[in-house]
């Protein structure tokens, strides 16, 4: 009986960066490993990146197919799959599309363009019916895109919310155990590379609402708008704040939050108080975490390395070898789904509709009557606290006044910040941070 030849399914890759690298290593190191469970040979047949010298930690160049334009990837009728890591939007967007066109599917870790322009990427991918896979796009090396769309696919998901950027989740947590300002932690994070030297996308809350978009849109099959999300960074917490979150049970938490509530979708991205209780105030570092809800299947909770070289490009492999194993067996074209949307999608909830609890610090003259002022402003606006500190006296000059505040609505708390700081007693700018979990 003479043997059939196993099936070849060629690769190109966009970008040899820190990613392309790792994606290059793991097919050197399991190379037999990746081809026995897609069921083909997986030669990396074409590699651009325009800079062809610049050397790459545990990769010998002169043994890679290098190419200086991606154009030699895109035009090669060979290349069957196209693995896209240059990040940012163009020409990143052209060269999937291009690809699309070609009749070439598509694996991008490129979580920016996703966020930015999903929605086209997505129809053109079912126009020419191609496959589109992006589990690297968000949470690194954690399979949280395959376990909404198939894991899950039974339930109806009825919250995702969790720690989705390492940058911010590292300085916090820096800040949480020992007791230092932002800017100090945040140098020290550029130092050790966690940070970028412009970290503005990370500390502003920009990645984590990138996303959260393209988790909320495969989870609740609605359409979300990136400017649609309300976005708040952590630039703004102090370490006095940490201190009296911990005093209190709390901790802080850059979260990326999503959920059904009233026959809508609320969602944002802000520094939020936690309880110390609660499994995501234990993830510490660069780590992400992510919760899901489902009205089948309860709580689940993701958690792993968020970003970094292996396990990213360890997410870029799952969905290449899925990819692989339809093309090599003729399964249908359309095995990697591409999200949809509901035939009821879900309206979107105004940020100032949104409800939950507070912490607010109050900066304030010890002066009587002080409290009566600020506790009459909240209660004209619906607002009643549930529990009060206050720290130090001095006659001069302003002392914190901290509060716990019941579920309130958004629109009222703005509207009562607004007047409370106007009073000639109130030094500054009142600090408010949101609450999720707890009693209050």
């Amino acid at each position: 009986m003479i043997a059939r030849p196993d099936p070849v399914v060629k690769v190109g890759l966009l970008g040899l960066g820190t990613v392309g690298s790792g994606v290059v290593k793991i097919l050197n190191a399991h190379r037999a490993e990746l081809e026995e469970r897609a069921g083909c040979r997986l030669p990396l047949h074409r590699i651009a990146d325009q800079d062809l010298t610049r050397p790459r930690e545990g990769l010998d160049l002169k043994s890679l197919p290098l190419v200086p334009d991606a154009a030699t990837v895109l035009d090669d009728p060979a290349v069957q799959i196209v693995i896209e890591l240059l990040g940012g939007l163009e020409p990143a967007r052209s060269f999937i599309l291009r690809a699309f066109q070609s009749g070439k599917h598509v694996v991008t870790a490129n979580k920016a363009l996703l966020a930015h322009h999903g929605a086209e990427l997505f129809d053109e991918a079912r126009r020419w019916g191609v496959m589109f896979g992006f589990e690297a796009a968000v949470a690194g090396g954690i399979p949280l895109i395959r376990s909404i769309k198939e894991g899950l696919a039974a339930n109806r998901i009825l919250s995702v919310h969790g720690i989705v950027n390492g940058t911010s989740n590292y300085i916090l947590t820096m800040m949480t155990e020992e007791g230092r300002d932002f800017a100090e932690v945040l140098k020290e994070a550029q130092a050790k590379g966690y940070a970028e030297a412009d970290p503005t996308l990370d500390i502003e809350g920009l990645d984590s609402a990138h996303k959260l978009q393209i988790l909320a849109t495969l989870a609740f099959r609605t359409s979300v708008d990136l400017k649609d999300i309300y976005t708040e960074g952590i630039r703004g917490v102090t370490r006095q704040d940490i201190a009296y979150a911990a005093e209190l049970g709390y901790r802080i938490k850059l979260l990326a939050i999503a959920k059904a509530s009233d026959g809508r979708l609320e969602i944002r991205v802000h520094p939020t108080m936690i309880p110390a209780s609660s499994p995501l105030a234990a993830v510490s570092g660069v780590f992400n975490a992510v919760f899901i809800t489902g009205d089948a299947v309860g709580d689940l909770m993701f958690y792993g390395r968020g970003a970094g070289q292996m396990p990213t490009a360890s997410a870029v492999w799952s969905d290449v070898l899925e990819i692989a194993r339809s093309l090599a067996h003729g399964v249908s074209s359309h095995s990697v789904e591409l999200p949809s949307i509901a035939a009821r999608p879900l309206p979107l909830q105004p940020m100032d509709e949104i409800r939950c609890p507070y912490y607010l610090r109050v900066m304030a003259l010890d002066r009587p009557g002080v409290l009566a002022q600020v506790s009459g402003i909240l209660g004209k606006h619906n607002i009643s606290i549930a529990s009060l500190i206050q720290k130090g006296r001095a006659a001069a000059e302003a002392v914190p006044v901290v509060m716990m505040i019941h579920t309130a609505r958004e629109q009222d708390m703005r509207h009562a910040l607004a007047e409370i700081d106007k009073l000639p007693v109130v030094a500054g700018k009142t600090v408010s941070i949101r609450v999720e979990g707890g009693d209050l």
